[in-house]
């Protein structure tokens, strides 16, 4: 959400951003929410001066008794009373008007960055840089999900049983790979100075509204039946939602964090659930980077971030490539983001795998996330990268490190969280 603020004195510039996101719908939202802005203060100031005024005659009432004036007095009465008449008329209009002020704030799009691309969707993103040379087999890799098989690590169809569609239980080395490939994920970040947590799986709707537009948790999100909560699509929702309608010490920023949790994503759309495979499920696992920092650092921590992610892979022995997501690929909330895709052997083509952003202070602002320094109090930047989201992140380890014969190197970085084995191999069936 931008600051009324700058739309108010920057009407055109928040025009022109909806336009560069293809969102021509939305460019009479600005006029209609700066007139309601202007309605809305006018009555503030109404009521702030009848405010004004009872206090002013609540004294001159004092006064008029302790000089025995009751009738006068009575007279003052009268006025505050119909004062007080039209100034509940003004405080529930204050708050009609407002609400409606919010929610269209919340459908006009952030600002984006003079560098982001303008394009209409995302096969118009750009590549920015590639990382290691892809892998092209002399060999042909198989589908993912029968090198799980090969070592009886994938079971969908118990899964369909319990759960239905979209969902799986990994086994046997299958799961100790997926399951060291997070805990490496997290001594990573450990590693670059990032505090490890684990969030709540669960959260309260002010929080699904101060972290996603509406659009996104409709697709995404879980609903709890008969409570205010929903199951997380990331943790980067409960990690931002620990700060809601605080002022953080402006001397602990950045702050810099590192989450674990499960993942939940209802799949709506096109694209569907994947019926073989596990590249697009209902649940997943993923290790997040979360940071709060000053406005002015945000730039720079975005840049640090999608580079960790990058290492990371590259750490795997898997080719990398970052791709700058155009004006309407990017989320509403969003300022400026770019995905990390690893190289498929199999497909000859990169997919995505992480995805790192920066919002401003969209989020911060929904959520009432600030911080005071000598120049008064503001709204703190929040940025969040991808380090692993698995099983995908095992579908890229799976297919750029299965040799011919069937089994599976573990790079070295992996070794120590799989017990020391340099490889894995078919199961004899």
């Amino acid at each position: 959400m931008i600051d009324i603020k700058f739309l108010r004195e920057n009407p055109e510039v928040v025009k022109e951003n909806i336009r560069k996101k293809f969102q021509d719908s939305k460019i009479p939202m600005v006029d209609e929410v700066i007139q309601l802005d202007a309605e809305s203060r006018k009555v503030k100031q109404e009521a702030d001066d009848l405010r004004a005024s009872r206090n002013k005659i609540s004294k001159e009432i004092g006064a008029l008794m302790a000089q025995g004036k009751k009738e006068e007095a009575e007279e003052k009465k009268a006025q505050v009373t119909a004062g007080a008449q039209r100034l509940a008329q003004l405080e529930e209009k204050e708050v009609q008007l407002q609400e409606k002020i919010t929610k269209i704030m919340m459908v006009i799009p952030n600002i984006i960055d003079a560098s982001v691309p303008i394009g209409r969707d995302d096969s118009e993103n750009v590549e920015i840089e590639k990382f290691g040379e892809p892998i092209v087999s002399d060999f042909e890799v198989p589908y993912h999900a029968d090198i799980l098989d090969s070592i009886n690590g994938l079971d969908k169809e118990s899964a369909g049983r319990t759960s239905g569609n979209g969902f799986y239980y990994l086994m046997g080395d299958a799961a100790r790979i997926h399951s060291a490939m997070i805990s490496y994920a997290r001594d990573f970040m450990i590693d670059k100075g990032f505090t490890y947590c684990i969030p709540p799986f669960m959260i309260r709707s002010s929080v699904v509204n101060g972290v996603m537009s509406f659009a996104e948790m409709e697709a995404m999100m879980y609903k709890i039946e008969g409570e205010d909560l929903y199951l997380i699509g990331t943790s980067e929702h409960s990690m931002i939602g620990k700060f809601k309608g605080q002022i953080v010490k402006e001397t602990s920023l950045p702050i810099t964090m590192t989450s674990y949790s499960p993942c939940f994503r209802k799949e709506v759309g096109s694209h569907g659930i994947e019926e073989r495979g596990v590249y697009r499920v209902h649940q997943f696992e993923k290790q997040e980077m979360v940071v709060l920092c000053r406005p002015e650092e945000s730039m720079d921590w975005y840049n640090k971030m999608w580079t960790y992610t990058v290492e990371f892979f590259r750490s795997l022995d898997i080719p990398v490539r970052t791709l700058e997501c155009c004006s309407g690929d990017l989320a509403d909330l969003k300022v400026k983001s770019c995905d990390v895709e690893a190289w498929s052997p199999r497909q000859k083509k990169y997919f995505e795998v992480g995805s790192c952003s920066t919002l401003g202070d969209a989020q911060a602002r929904r959520l009432g996330i600030r911080t005071k320094g000598e120049n008064g109090t503001y709204f703190v930047h929040t940025l969040n990268n991808t380090v692993l989201a698995s099983p995908r992140g095992l579908i890229a380890f799976l297919e750029n490190n299965v040799n011919q014969d069937g089994s599976i190197s573990i790079p070295e970085a992996l070794r120590p969280y799989m017990g020391g084995k340099d490889k894995v191999y078919p199961s004899q069936k």
